[in-house]
């Protein structure tokens, strides 16, 4: 899983999108694909479930190339049809100028029945430009799976208005702390606790006052089928 480090300004993207790929590990068996793998993350998660973990990223990767494959995801994947039992692909979609590409080849390499757990983000900053092109919505998301053949999808969102609203509020913070060294050193620590109450209250206000069409991202889970 990715470290939630509880003294930075988003620990808590990382919590729900962990969260969310942890209840949806046991769907995981046989060979699973990771598509955009980055410095994988999830790896020994995932095998813990299944057999044998690939991961797949491109050359020009901002996190140093430690993928099994080294390919272009949202182009034709050096991949047989067929050869997935699952495919992952955690915050990646919203990094390709072809998301529909990727989502097609997902669905030709895995196995019939095969699953796909994909999550992405809606309400986020710009981030990693400019391979930074999308933000997906329930029914955007919906409509690029379908028209890749996939079924049974179940899209969920990650967080509720107040951890999307905190977490934006974070990041605007963060921009805070610049110059000298102690400067920037004296202005974190004055900002870490009001960085983790926000993360700390921000989800207990979203069970009592929640808003699904205000969201960081969704997750998503969808099957080939069989």
């Amino acid at each position: 899983m990715h470290p939630e480090n509880r003294f930075a300004h988003n620990w808590l993207i990382k919590k729900l999108v962990n969260d969310k790929v942890r209840e949806h590990l046991p769907e995981l068996r046989g060979t699973v694909v990771d598509l955009g793998c980055g410095t994988r993350p999830y790896e020994a998660d995932i095998l813990a479930h299944a057999a044998r973990y690939v991961g797949v990223d491109w050359n020009k990767t901002l996190h140093g190339l430690q993928a099994d494959v080294a390919a272009d995801v949202s182009r034709p994947l050096p991949l047989r049809a067929g050869a997935a039992d699952g495919v992952v692909a955690f915050e990646v979609l919203e990094h390709l100028p072809e998301p529909a590409m990727m989502l097609a080849e997902a669905h030709r390499v895995l196995a019939p029945g095969g699953v796909l757990l994909l999550s992405v983000p809606f309400q986020w900053w710009v981030h990693e430009e400019p391979w930074d092109f999308y933000r997906f919505t329930r029914f955007g998301l919906a409509h690029l799976l379908g028209k890749a053949g996939f079924e049974r999808v179940v899209i969920q969102p990650t967080s509720g208005f107040w951890s999307m609203w905190v977490l934006k509020l974070n990041y605007q913070t963060a921009r805070l702390i610049r110059g000298p060294r102690p400067l920037r050193a004296l202005v974190r620590l004055l900002l870490i606790p009001f960085w983790w109450l926000g993360q700390v209250l921000a989800p207990l206000l979203d069970k009592v006052w929640p808003e699904e069409r205000e969201t960081a991202g969704y997750f998503v889970v969808a099957r080939k089928p069989a």
